[in-house]
């Protein structure tokens, strides 16, 4: 049985962080559309001035621009700067919420503003975890409603240690309606850190995060199946406007083994159920989309 780790965190400093914000500014390029399209394997199509972007292509767009030196051990940017410099070592998506009011569109200018909206400090099975939740709006240049508000949630672990345990795993639901299998090979997993400018080497780079981390093998991007769970709803529903969505990362998927995406819309096809299963069966990513 292993002993909580007890790094010390300071609250009350890095609470000092909540209200800070940033504005970044970017056009919504067809590039990106493209090579997004190609990754999840549909078929060649242009994507000229006015085409909508699906649910969460947004992030495509204002990616971090840190300089090559600005980099720390993991391929993260350094702690500090706009996030706070929260002393613990490993760094996940933990979830994400989204209402979306209008599709971005390509050709439209647009800016991003982020806000710092909480930071926890919680203590749990196997040490102090840090919560930091960001919330970003999307606007068209010189609009003042937002098109897309995301609340995106960040914890910060320490650093595995012999004899941690990971927790108690969760069947996932069987009989989806919707299925689709999913090979994460380190092509896929390169792609998608490239389109996103991810340089977080749990993603990448094998012997960091099996040898440093902890972990069995590289870890697919919690964005990513968050995307492919979308990308589901919208083969099995073609047309079907996304009002909202909700995810949480519940247990890391590997690139050892293939994994599954499923779906299942409501009696009333209001909401569609999505989730994520590792091979095992377990469940590692909780969703739901709520529909216009």
């Amino acid at each position: 049985m292993s002993t909580p780790h007890t790094e010390t965190v300071d609250a009350a400093a890095l609470a000092a962080w909540i209200g800070r914000s940033e504005t970044l500014r970017d056009q919504v390029g067809a590039t990106p559309v493209l090579a997004l399209s190609a990754t999840l394997d549909h078929p060649a199509a242009e994507a000229p001035a006015g085409t909508p972007l699906p649910p969460l292509w947004h992030w495509l767009y204002f990616l971090p621009r840190h300089r090559q030196s600005e980099i720390g051990a993991d391929g993260h940017a350094r702690r500090g700067g706009f996030l706070p410099p929260v002393p613990l070592p490993r760094r996940m998506w933990a979830g994400g919420r989204f209402q979306f009011h209008a599709p971005l569109r390509v050709g439209d200018e647009i800016e991003r503003t982020s806000t710092i909206e909480d930071v926890q400090v919680k203590h749990g099975r196997t040490g102090t975890l840090v919560f930091v939740t960001v919330r970003h709006e999307v606007r068209r240049h010189g609009e003042s409603a937002p098109v897309i508000v995301e609340h995106h949630d960040i914890v910060y672990r320490a650093a595995q240690q012999p004899g941690d345990a990971p927790p108690p795993p969760q069947a996932a639901e069987t009989g989806a309606p919707w299925q689709r299998e999913i090979v994460p090979d380190d092509v896929l997993l390169f792609r998608y850190s490239a389109l996103t400018f991810n340089g977080h080497r749990i993603h990448y780079d094998r012997k960091y995060v099996t040898e440093v981390e902890g972990y069995p093998g590289l870890i697919v991007h919690g964005p990513l199946i968050a995307t492919l769970l979308m990308d589901l709803l919208r083969r099995q529903a073609p047309g079907a406007e996304v009002a909202s969505f909700r995810f949480k990362a519940v247990r890391p998927t590997f690139d050892l083994h293939p994994f599954r995406v499923n779906g299942a819309p409501s009696a009333d096809g209001k909401t569609v159920r999505l989730w994520a299963q590792d091979h095992e069966g377990w469940l590692t990513m909780d969703a739901v989309a709520t529909l216009r």
